[in-house]
């Protein structure tokens, strides 16, 4: 069971640095390097509490579930992501890729999973619920941001997947006990 675990992760990296070297060489890489940090900083985490608070004043019911539910989502996605990432402490691209240099420099020193990618996801995925007219808005923004993390060359791919899972996994359940 070790050696099978032990072979799967090693494919998952691989694969992940056939796509993220595939990312990097793209010619036009500057342009959207600059595009993904102005994506990237909208899910820097200080928009969530006001989305929140804007939601419970203007929404009623509805609006306090909504806040609720983030409340509680966050709550229990920041203490997993930080245990995550120090627990399983996969290096970034920086570190692993020799010569290597991100557009910007990461917060911490590790990979997975990507905060920015589960804070978007989560997002999207409660405003989706409380919200439905918002889900392609959304969704499309999380996805920007996930991308985001990639090109900037602070994440691999998986890092996102494993996000994006995190936070729309979480946003349910938060959603699923409140209502």
């Amino acid at each position: 069971m070790e050696k099978t675990l032990q072979k799967t992760l090693q494919l998952l990296h691989r694969y992940d640095l056939l796509v993220f070297g595939w990312c990097m060489e793209r010619k036009h890489l500057a342009v959207l390097a600059r595009i993904a940090r102005s994506v990237s900083r909208t899910a820097d985490g200080y928009g969530y509490p006001a989305l929140a608070l804007l939601a419970w004043w203007l929404g009623g019911e509805r609006g306090a579930a909504f806040m609720a539910t983030l409340a509680l989502a966050f709550g229990l996605e920041r203490p997993l992501y930080w245990t995550l990432k120090n627990g399983l402490r996969r290096n970034r691209p920086s570190s692993v890729l020799p010569g290597y240099n991100s557009f910007i420099i990461p917060s911490d020193q590790f990979s997975f999973p990507s905060g920015h990618t589960s804070g978007a996801f989560l997002t999207a995925t409660a405003l989706a619920l409380f919200y439905p007219g918002t889900a392609p808005l959304g969704f499309t923004w999380a996805v920007l941001v996930a991308g985001s993390r990639v090109t900037l060359g602070v994440h691999f791919p998986t890092d996102t997947l494993a996000g994006a899972l995190m936070g729309t996994t979480l946003a349910w359940c938060a959603a699923v006990w409140i209502t």
